[in-house]
């Protein structure tokens, strides 16, 4: 019998599609295109996927006007070497607050028209998520450090995505502390996620722009760690990427502890709109929360 899902990830989970339909939104897609950066580019896995300079530039955005070598360090599992040209390219025909607006319109837009202007259950949501933001910290995560200088805005269903935007990119952040901790890059957590999901090497990671030899060079030093062989994590890869999730979900406990006895309430109210969102085309079928959590009951 698969364990329960732990409630950090459980967390996770049923914010992802909430939050992270802001990437998948032809709305905010069309204000970025108004803005000079191309249309939508194509579809990916059912839904409207991100101009990849777009995509860059207005997550970044939340940072303010960085370097886009800094960008590419707080992003940390993409290459550089797409990042910082997109990126570069971006602050040249928009600035960060343009384009921040942009990202912030277009995310609420899509709720507001896959959702509603007041799905049942915001108020009591933004009443458990306010509480949860207070208490996060923002040494070492950059992209929530960004999000929490612009503050939680006054409409009801902004300030719920702004807030689970914090509570995801605080997330992300932590993974990222996680993993480099163990001296692990970003080639590496890569092919690691992908056979911890499941999933085939140099599928999913592939949309993270490094080269075959960057992949071979990452391969061979998980091999030479014990942690993968034939292509196929070891029982020692296995634990070392758990252990990653582990010290992930550890990070968590303070926003967890915050929603205290409200936990199940809260994730009541968050999932039925994550459904919706994906019924309406706003979220892909399988995103990486849903893939690591099949590949954590396989």
């Amino acid at each position: 019998m698969t364990a329960p899902m732990p409630p950090a990830r459980r967390l996770g989970s049923a914010l992802e599609p909430v939050t992270g339909q802001v990437y998948f939104s032809p709305e905010c897609h069309a204000n970025y295109h108004a803005l000079g950066f191309a249309q939508s580019a194509g579809e990916f896995n059912g839904v409207a996927a991100p101009d990849g300079p777009a995509y860059f530039t207005s997550r970044g955005s939340v940072m303010g006007q960085v370097a886009p070598e800094l960008v590419a360090a707080a992003f940390a599992v993409f290459s550089p070497a797409a990042v910082i040209p997109a990126v570069t390219y971006g602050w040249s025909i928009t600035d960060a607050a343009t384009i921040c607006t942009a990202r912030d319109d277009g995310a609420v837009a899509q709720l507001r028209r896959l959702l509603g202007p007041s799905p049942e259950g915001l108020d009591r949501a933004n009443t458990i998520l306010r509480r949860a933001v207070a208490v996060l910290r923002p040494e070492g995560r950059p992209l929530y450090a960004g999000l929490r200088s612009l503050g939680i805005p006054d409409e009801p269903l902004f300030a719920m995505w702004r807030m689970g935007d914090m509570l995801r990119e605080f997330r992300g952040d932590c993974h990222t502390a996680a993993w480099i901790s163990m001296n692990v890059d970003a080639t590496e957590i890569g092919l690691m996620s992908e056979l911890y999901w499941g999933l085939p090497m140099r599928t999913y990671s592939r949309t993270r722009a490094w080269t075959n030899d960057e992949f071979d060079s990452a391969e061979a030093r998980l091999v030479k760690r014990g942690w993968a062989a034939d292509g196929a994590l070891t029982d020692a890869g296995k634990a070392a990427r758990e252990a990653i999730e582990v010290t992930t979900d550890a990070q968590m406990v303070p926003a967890l502890d915050a929603i205290g006895s409200d936990f199940d309430e809260l994730i009541a109210i968050l999932e039925p709109w994550g459904a919706a969102i994906r019924a309406g085309r706003g979220y892909p079928a399988n995103g990486p929360h849903d893939l690591a959590e099949k590949g954590r009951k396989a």
